[in-house]
């Protein structure tokens, strides 16, 4: 059976040339790219890599790559990475991992922000099969969970709490987490602007009009999706 996330990351591979500062996020499709490029030891020697995961990092430092920290970087050729799910637009949702923030800074340092994955993240309409996760300051948890009902009716407000401990789930950054249950998604403008304007949020997981291609593998081969 065709592995279609190894595939996309193939296909990925393919877009990266000698030279770049490239970014890598994180998940199963990242880890086969950059087992890909760690095939071609020239080509990978000759790379600047940074990313926003740990586990990627991890992944990287061990093949040997050229690693810069996020802090270090101003500007990237290429990110890439997974998501939960996107739409037409490429409107993506990247709920899962709680690293919504590091993600979208190393997006929008971006010339190009490139999405990979299997055909079965796509979707022509956005629709809330996940939530949207939400990063703050502990400070404000109070205030947030308050806030977003209130902007948001019907919605269900759920923090993150630990399995490996008692209490919250904390970000790499040292903030809350929670996740925003909706029946149904409002206009994705209002909405990203609405909860980015919420005093003491750090950031949320929907990638609004930030990616500019997406590279799938399904039954069909290999499709480049660009926004209308």
């Amino acid at each position: 059976m065709t592995d279609h996330k190894q595939e996309a990351a193939k296909a990925a591979a393919a877009m990266i040339s000698a030279g770049l500062t490239i970014g890598l996020g994180g998940g199963k499709t990242i880890a086969y790219l950059a087992e890909q490029l760690s095939d071609d030891p020239q080509l990978m020697q000759s790379l600047t890599v940074t990313s926003s995961s740990f586990e990627t990092t991890a992944l990287l430092h061990a093949k040997g790559f050229k690693l810069v920290a996020p802090s270090l970087i101003s500007k990237l050729d290429i990110y890439f990475d997974g998501c939960d799910v996107f739409d037409r637009q490429l409107n993506a949702l990247k709920s899962g991992g709680g690293i919504h923030v590091m993600e979208k800074l190393l997006a929008g340092a971006a010339d190009k922000f490139i999405l990979l994955g299997d055909a079965g993240k796509f979707q022509e309409t956005l629709n809330p099969m996940y939530p949207l996760a939400i990063e703050f300051l502990p400070q404000a948890l109070g205030i947030v969970s308050r806030k977003i009902p209130l902007l948001f009716p019907g919605t269900r407000f759920i923090q993150r709490m630990s399995t490996e401990k008692n209490g919250a789930l904390i970000s790499d950054n040292g903030n809350m987490l929670a996740d925003i249950h909706f029946d149904f998604f409002p206009d994705l403008e209002q909405l990203d602007i609405q909860v980015k304007m919420i005093p003491g949020v750090v950031g949320h997981s929907m990638f609004y009009k930030m990616a500019h291609q997406a590279v799938i593998s399904g039954d069909n081969g290999i499709k480049h999706i660009y926004p209308l």
